[in-house]
């Protein structure tokens, strides 16, 4: 059984305060986008791939690509044994043990309630880059959730698959929903929102650097840094005292420039130059709205036709 899982984009990003658990209250609007890696499961017992019962482990990575149209270098396959699981991946590189992969994670996290869950091979194709804002990864867990328990009828409901996600990482939760959402918490409170983008295209542009997200949180400065100071119990998340995202989403693109930002582009664009100037190209070829996504570093752009850009081949492009 084969799926496709997608990123998403941050459209504007507010850190309201520090909690007592360590986490940030934030707030921001989740919109999802199909750069998309290609993920696959079958049982160990069958080792049967979804369109051609012949094709091995490694035969995977060229059918999952031609079925998803993603792209991203072949790579070669690492794979990790992990009890009950077998995985494997190609593409770009994913750091780090495979055992830790949230796909593994999600096999484990259901074995404890699905006991009879059986062995399973998975394969990932990597084509959305890691570390990079564009919840590619949590992805990952995510659609490892929703395939298993389609694959081998767990019956879990959406809220339920939603609960499990939460237990993978704050941004999972979202890609149970994979529709635009104005998030707050930790990110894992979510409410659908309207918001059509498709008359649009998207310019992708991430430079290859990592931002460690504890980081970003350290250095956030001015208003966002004293929001970033730890909450007492008379000190509730409010967002009243920031622009209001949902608002903001509803009015035109053109004046999102101004209103809609990401708390932390000031921070990590002053330690790394290059994705501000990333950004400033986007709008020089004729973005109406640019911006950082998530703690960085990849840079989108909103445009009314695709654009014609160009950048240091370092940076991974992709148009949508």
């Amino acid at each position: 059984m084969l799926s496709f899982p997608n990123c998403k984009i941050n459209l504007g990003l507010q850190i309201l305060n520090k909690r007592e658990d360590g986490y940030h209250n934030l707030a921001t609007v989740f919109y999802p986008l199909p750069l998309k890696d290609a993920l696959e499961l079958v049982r160990r017992d069958d080792r049967r791939w979804t369109t051609d019962d012949s094709k091995t482990l490694s035969d995977l990575p060229s059918e999952a690509i031609a079925k998803a149209g993603v792209e991203g270098p072949a790579g070669v396959i690492e794979r990790s044994r992990e009890n009950d699981v077998i995985f494997s991946s190609t593409g770009l590189e994913i750091a780090g043990d495979q055992a830790n992969n949230l796909c593994v994670k999600a096999y484990h996290l259901l074995k404890k309630d699905f006991p009879s869950l059986p062995p399973v091979l998975m394969h990932l194709h990597k084509a959305i880059p890691m570390g990079a804002g564009l919840g590619g990864g949590s992805a990952d867990g995510a659609f490892a959730l929703k395939l298993l328990n389609e694959k081998f009828q767990l019956n879990l409901t959406n809220e339920q698959l939603i609960a499990y996600a939460l237990q993978l990482g704050s941004d999972c939760p979202f890609f149970i929903h994979n529709k635009p959402c104005y998030a707050t918490g930790r990110g894992e409170l979510l409410e659908p929102i309207q918001l059509d983008l498709s008359a649009y295209k998207f310019a992708v542009v991430n430079p290859g650097i990592h931002v460690n997200t504890g980081w970003a949180f350290a250095n956030l400065s001015g208003r966002s840094a004293d929001s970033n100071k730890q909450s007492d119990s008379s000190k509730r998340p409010d967002s009243e005292q920031r622009p209001n995202l949902k608002q903001i989403i509803q009015q035109p693109i053109s004046t999102w420039k101004q209103q809609l930002t990401n708390d932390f582009e000031a921070p990590v664009c002053k330690a790394h130059p290059e994705i501000a100037t990333i950004k400033q190209q986007l709008y020089d070829a004729g973005a109406v709205y640019a911006s950082m996504s998530g703690s960085g570093s990849t840079v989108f752009g909103i445009f009314e036709k695709e654009p014609e850009l160009k950048f240091d081949e370092k940076c991974l492009l992709q148009l949508i």
